[in-house]
């Protein structure tokens, strides 16, 4: 009876074979890297090319004269115009297109009648169209009007106004006769008088004991 009972247990226990799926091995595609063909720098030296000089013009001058200043001619007219005092980029550019002049060609080429109408432009150049807002001296202290003051004047003009706020003594005045900054700058690490006067500590000398 025992035996009869095991053989049915034993048949449950036999399992069906397992069906193996067929699993189709795609051939693996090899990427092909076409490999770059290596540069070689060449460590020799570059070959020097020769400048050719260009000609000058027979008319063509080293050094220009504009508002009594030495102007040089190698320069572009919009910069060379900069080497005035009172005169910046901007307003050469400005002065430029009034007397009808190209600001890139070099002040050097520039003839006798250019230079003449240039030098009417800078030297006023609030009547030659020149906006107000563009002058350096608007509303001047003495006389009230709007002007445009260059090299010397512009000098001897800043002077009188520092001399005149230190006469009147104020903020301004004082400050610039202390040489501290006007503006508003902090003095904490700039414009130190003192800076690098250490001044050292020195001991006393051991002073003989008085006498009772």
């Amino acid at each position: 009876m025992a035996e009869e009972q095991k053989k049915p247990i034993e048949q449950k226990q036999e399992q069906k074979p397992a069906v193996q799926k067929q699993t189709e091995q795609k051939p693996a595609v090899q990427k092909q890297t076409e490999q770059k063909p290596v540069v070689q720098r060449q460590t020799g030296q570059r070959p020097v090319e020769k400048k050719v000089a260009q000609k000058l013009p027979d008319n063509y001058k080293h050094i220009v004269r504009i508002a009594n200043v030495d102007v040089p001619g190698e320069k572009q007219i919009r910069f060379a115009l900069t080497k005035i005092k009172g005169v910046g980029i901007n307003l050469a550019d400005a002065l430029c297109t009034l007397a009808n002049i190209k600001k890139t060609d070099k002040a050097g080429t520039m003839s006798d009648k250019e230079i003449e109408t240039l030098n009417k432009v800078v030297s006023d150049p609030l009547n030659n169209g020149i906006p107000v807002w563009m002058a350096n001296r608007r509303k001047d202290y003495d006389s009230g009007t709007d002007k445009h003051v260059l090299t010397g004047t512009l000098n001897f003009v800043k002077d009188n106004d520092l001399k005149r706020l230190k006469k009147i003594k104020t903020l301004r005045g004082m400050r610039h006769q202390r040489g501290l900054p006007v503006r508003g700058q902090k003095t904490r690490s700039n414009f130190r008088k003192s800076k690098g006067k250490v001044v050292g500590v020195k001991k006393k000398s051991n002073a003989p004991a008085k006498k009772k």
